[in-house]
């Protein structure tokens, strides 16, 4: 990417996007499985394990983190033997774009700028609100995070590592009642500080994606930078 294409970007929606990359491809062994993965489709654990000579529970915790930015998905595959069905995984897409997707990203930005202003804060925020409900769902599900029941403790950590996968540079700070997700990065960008209430994406967002690992609570409240507030902070 070129110096001049880089000052065109979006400074948020560029640092969004290296942050994810980096969170799925900044080790090495990561780079190796999906790359194996790319000329491979259907590869096992176990198969991965065997070529990145590490043990299989090393190579199941990079594809969970490939998986939860997109670029890699998984089938079941029958065994011959009694037991669970080994999954078998692939890529996604085998192109992985930075500049394409950010030009996409900011014409959608404006985009959603413009609708808000028309629709007005209340109607803006309920529909900020049940966008990120439904994505919260669709994310957990796509990722294959939501097969058993979770306490909300475990089920925040897996939130914050979908989360930053997606550009948020998320964390969870925990107390002895609740547990937070702390984004350090609003994918939004300025969008966001000129229309707070995108932030309900937020709220909404966790939790469906709370609702979709089966956490005993999915009930959150949110804080803002955007609204005046220190932290951009979901909390349950």
């Amino acid at each position: 990417m070129s110096a001049t294409t880089e000052k065109e970007l979006d400074p948020a929606l560029f640092a969004a996007t290296v942050t994810s990359l980096t969170h799925s491809f900044g080790d090495s062994t990561r780079r190796k499985v999906y790359f194996y993965l790319r000329d491979n489709p259907g590869a096992t654990a176990t198969e991965l394990a065997t070529h990145c000579e590490v043990h299989a529970n090393v190579v199941r915790h990079h594809l969970e983190r490939l998986t939860e930015g997109g670029y890699v998905t998984f089938d079941n595959v029958r065994k011959t033997t009694v037991g669970r069905p080994a999954k078998g995984y692939r890529v996604i897409d085998d192109t992985v774009v930075m500049e394409g997707s950010l030009r996409r990203d900011a014409l959608l930005v404006a985009l959603l700028e413009m609708a808000l202003e028309r629709l007005g804060p209340d109607a803006s925020e309920k529909m900020a609100h049940d966008v990120g409900l439904e994505y919260g769902r669709v994310l957990t599900e796509s990722s294959g995070a939501g097969e058993s029941t979770k306490t909300v403790k475990s089920a925040m950590a897996s939130i914050a590592g979908l989360l930053t996968a997606h550009g948020f540079s998320a964390r969870v700070e925990e107390n002895e009642f609740t547990s937070s997700v702390v984004s350090d990065n609003c994918p939004f960008g300025t969008a966001a500080q000129h229309h707070p209430v995108l932030c309900a994406v937020d709220r909404g967002l966790i939790a469906g994606m709370l609702e979709g690992l089966g956490a005993e609570r999915t009930t959150v409240t949110l804080t803002s930078k955007a609204m005046g507030d220190d932290t951009c902070r979901v909390t349950a």
